[in-house]
């Protein structure tokens, strides 16, 4: 009798794990100065070697089309972080 007990709470401990799905993207974005989309393996460049980024981009998602809020750096860093557009003066 406490055999089967045991067993049935090891299975209704597993079941719960298993069944678990999260289903919550993971979501990495890279974002550096002066960095364009030839300059990394994954996009065809061949004078620099980015072997993880190119494993990142190969397990994942790639882009081919993106826009920017702002042509310099930290309006562009404003529009990704707060999703506002950079402000003019």
């Amino acid at each position: 009798m406490r055999i089967h007990l045991k067993l049935f709470v090891l299975l209704a401990n597993l079941s719960g794990t298993l069944a678990a799905d999260d289903s919550r993207p993971n979501i990495v974005i890279i974002m550096a100065d002066d960095l364009g989309y030839g300059d990394v393996g994954c996009y065809g460049a061949t004078k620099i070697k980015t072997p993880n980024i190119d494993r990142l981009a190969g397990e994942g998602m790639m882009f081919t089309d993106a826009h920017t809020a702002a042509s310099v750096c930290s309006p562009s860093r404003y529009g990704l972080m707060t999703g506002r557009p950079a402000e003019t003066s």
